[in-house]
């Protein structure tokens, strides 16, 4: 059995480093993730007047209950969403002028829903160039709070930055959502929000924040399970093999480790334990069918999983895909086919046909992330494969390339 330790959760890290922005005192983030996503957040926080004092294990955040510290400012959110797409929301409850801008990626990504939920509350801000999209100014004078209406089925984080504004608002805020992708992620923000301080409760599909403010504290970071999702799809893959990740168990917060009750469906061996989690090859991958709208971000971990099943796999429900860091729906199609994969795509689900992928092959990785990660699970069974941009695994995984190398020839 191989035991790997997983970077910090990227959701948790970056929900984590707004609450800490917004709240009375100081907060230490035990093992945050150190990625390029979570150091331009703490790099957007730093330009919005914020103190971050960053050491090996541990960060160390002032908040400012009242806002941002600088009346104006420039930040970058380099192609981070929940940078680009928390930060103007924290920065909204303050006073002052600031301006977001992100990388080219990012700006083709979606924030109508979330922007015009913020003008909703009186916001003052203005789409630089293309509606609905970065760059984004915010002329910020406080929030008073209210009721208001949101369509979150594009992106959960949509909703989660307007939840986690509402204990810095006035009066508090009350939303209902007409539509919700994700959900999972959303009891992550809830969680968090809960153990910062906020008094948060759901009645059906509304949600009501008390403007109760946030307390400091020390959070620890549990491991991403997306990441680890990588490591359990290769575990159940290669017959013999098995892994464990510890501090990814029973406790945790994160919807994402339900991936290893997919892989225990295709007829992986899965123990969950308070400890841990870990995931045993059988030697038999079974298709199936899946709904996959809750933990759609291991989607493409499964996508490339998929050819080595004994019968079709099919994902479903997964729409939000094709607005992520690329159309991941097409980007794994793309590429299996490039490896003679049969694949059958729609509007919300791909359908992949069992056999015997061939290379060599470059991916067309789309500078994502994980499109690069998942199909390095592909790698392991065929030779030749390579990536036409290894290195944006930075995103969320600087050391992958290492770690996975060494994880596939520990035997």
């Amino acid at each position: 059995m191989t035991v790997i330790d997983i970077p910090g959760s990227k959701s948790v890290t970056a929900r984590a480093l707004f609450l800490a922005a917004a709240a009375e005192g100081t907060t230490t983030l035990l093992g945050p993730l150190v990625s390029d996503d979570t150091e331009g957040f703490a790099e957007g926080l730093t330009a919005l007047g914020y103190a971050v004092r960053r050491e090996p294990g541990a960060w160390h955040i002032e908040g400012r209950p009242a806002g941002p510290g600088a009346d104006t400012a420039d930040v970058y959110c380099r192609d981070g969403a929940t940078t680009a797409r928390f930060l103007p929301t924290l920065a909204a409850a303050g006073h002052g002028t600031y301006l977001f801008d992100a990388s080219a990626q990012m700006r083709r990504r979606p924030l109508a829903p979330l922007t015009n939920a913020l003008r909703t509350l009186g916001v003052d801000l203005r789409h630089g160039e293309k509606e609905g999209h970065h760059p984004l100014d915010v002329h910020a004078r406080g929030v008073k709070g209210g009721a208001l209406t949101l369509d979150a089925g594009q992106s959960s984080q949509y909703l989660t930055a307007l939840l986690m504004l509402g204990p810095l608002t006035a009066e508090g805020l009350d939303i209902t959502v007409t539509d919700l992708v994700s959900e999972p992620y959303v009891e992550i923000t809830l969680a968090m929000m809960r153990a910062f301080g906020a008094d948060v409760r759901q009645e059906g599909r509304t949600y009501r924040v008390a403007p109760t403010g946030y307390r400091a504290r020390t959070y620890g970071i549990e491991p991403d399970a997306s990441t680890a999702s990588y490591f359990f799809a290769a575990a159940a893959l290669e017959p013999g093999r098995s892994v464990t990740v510890p501090g990814l168990g029973t406790g945790a917060l994160q919807g994402d480790l339900a991936f290893v009750d997919v892989l225990r469906r295709m007829g992986a061996a899965v123990e969950i334990t308070d400890a841990g989690t870990t995931v045993r090859s059988t030697g038999t991958l079974r298709g199936l069918t899946v709904n996959m709208r809750d933990i759609s971000d291991t989607m493409p971990t499964l996508a490339a999983l998929a050819p080595f099943a004994e019968g079709p796999v099919r994902i479903e429900d997964v729409a939000n895909t094709r607005v992520k860091e690329c159309d991941r729906l097409d980007a794994c199609a793309e590429n299996l086919r490039r490896l003679g994969i049969t694949v059958h795509t729609g509007p919300d689900w791909i359908e992949i046909h069992p056999g015997t992928p061939t290379g060599p092959a470059e991916i067309a990785t789309h500078g994502d992330h994980r499109i690069v990660m998942s199909f390095a699970v592909t790698a392991l069974r065929t030779p030749g494969i390579t990536f036409d941009d290894p290195g944006c695994v930075k995103k969320t995984f600087p050391d992958f390339h290492r770690v996975f190398d060494t994880f596939a020839h520990t035997p």
